[in-house]
């Protein structure tokens, strides 16, 4: 090469990098590389469009990348295996077990809240629609049939007769109390079935349990019955009903007594009328609890391996991945049920299929804990069998209380 050219390319090298040189914009010092070698501040400016801003916080929180299907499959197929990949310091290829659980138990709870609702409390758009009212009728006419086939004194007239006092029922379900009604009228047709498997009769408690439903249905139908009161709820510790505690002051149990009333009205109300509220409320409780539950899971594992010389930490990554897979498996349980719901019942060979998974699911879960279980902490059969069941039973007093905190949070919430 010429000195002519060695001259020029020397020359572009130079007006390169003097294009490449960047100056930080809090010490003024030059920078070479992302961050300041002086001060440590990070080149690239944090004023940038609020779109991109969002998305590398996404990026940041969940690890929208090739990480997810390295870590997704592993978590639902190979018990342990991203908990010892972590704790041996494989963690690179894998999403972080905190941001896993955010990202995982973020979608459960939305979908808990809306799947479960929808299911189990607001009937009302189910009731409302027309063909699925119809689908309902066909399957009241089937079991009814199929109930009193063995009956000489049923005849398809009769069968008829039922049929269209059913659907008269079903009617009232239509109205602004649709959700109060829906009670009432399953008790009217339970109670129907059983009078005509015993042959148009009835045991005197049921009769007039039966007349006292219809007459329900119909001031629901009137709008002068707003509210069952069939069941009250209440909170105490005595024998007349109040609660109060040794370790208390006299006015302070008095206070207690107070919030406890007020919370039995709202529970007494919730449950005889639309519990969705409640609900809502409850379940919307769930995350925050749940993240001082895993801690103290966490140390649950530390005191029953207290001498495997294992870090408070491998036991909290333990309880991430053990909740992060629990949470994934009863959300895809949740959507096989809802969907098994709302299909077709000609698509049998689907149906079967969502059944079953569902079934195999909710079987490979225990499997799947109790495998973790014994890969992570490496001790044999009958140790591991005393310890998974010592914990599982303890874990599940401590969901319990879990449980009855929210209840408890949430009745405080909910507007009486």
């Amino acid at each position: 090469m010429s000195d002519d050219n060695k001259a020029t390319n020397l020359k572009v090298a130079k007006n390169n990098n003097e294009m490449n040189k960047l100056i930080c914009e809090n010490c003024h010092n030059d920078v070479t590389g992302s961050f300041c070698s002086q001060c440590g501040q990070s080149v690239e400016s944090t004023l940038k469009y609020f779109w991109t801003v969002i998305l590398h916080l996404l990026d940041d929180i969940f690890s929208f990348d090739s990480r997810a299907s390295r870590t997704l499959i592993p978590l639902m197929l190979k018990p342990g295996f991203l908990t010892n990949e972590y704790i041996a310091g494989r963690r690179v290829h894998y999403v972080p077990p905190l941001r896993l659980y955010l990202f995982i138990s973020i979608i459960f709870f939305l979908s808990l809240n809306l799947l479960t609702s929808n299911s189990i409390f607001e009937k009302q758009n189910f009731l409302e629609s027309n063909h699925k009212v119809t689908e309902h009728l066909k399957k009241l006419n089937k079991n009814k049939v199929e109930a009193i086939r063995d009956n000489d004194l049923i005849t398809a007239e009769s069968i008829e007769k039922e049929v269209k006092k059913y659907t008269d029922y079903q009617r009232a379900l239509s109205n602004k109390d649709a959700i109060l009604a829906a009670g009432v009228t399953d008790e009217i047709v339970l109670l129907e079935f059983k009078k005509m498997r015993k042959g148009g009769k009835l045991k005197d408690k049921d009769e007039q349990e039966l007349t006292n439903a219809i007459e329900q249905l119909k001031l629901i139908n009137e709008g002068k019955l707003t509210e069952l009161v069939d069941e009250q709820v209440t909170f105490s510790n005595n024998a007349d009903g109040t609660v109060t505690f040794d370790f208390l002051s006299v006015e302070n149990n008095k206070k207690l007594n107070d919030f406890t009333e007020l919370l039995e009205k709202k529970a007494t109300k919730a449950f005889n009328s639309d519990p969705t509220p409640l609900f809502k409320e409850s379940v919307s409780k769930l995350p925050q609890l749940m993240f001082l539950v895993l801690p103290l899971f966490a140390a649950l594992l530390k005191i029953m391996y207290m001498f495997s010389k294992r870090l408070y930490m491998e036991h909290l990554t333990v309880a991430l991945h053990s909740h992060s897979f629990i949470f994934l498996t009863i959300l895809i349980v949740q959507l096989a049920d809802w969907l098994y719901d709302y299909l077709d019942e000609t698509s049998t060979l689907l149906r079967s299929l969502l059944e079953y998974g569902s079934y195999a699911a909710l079987i490979w879960l225990p499997i799947y804990l109790f495998l973790m279980q014994k890969r992570v902490y490496k001790q044999g059969k009958l140790l591991t069998i005393v310890k998974y069941n010592v914990v599982g039973m303890l874990y599940m007093m401590l969901l319990g209380f879990t449980a009855f905190v929210a209840f408890i949070w949430g009745l405080t919430d909910t507007q009486l």
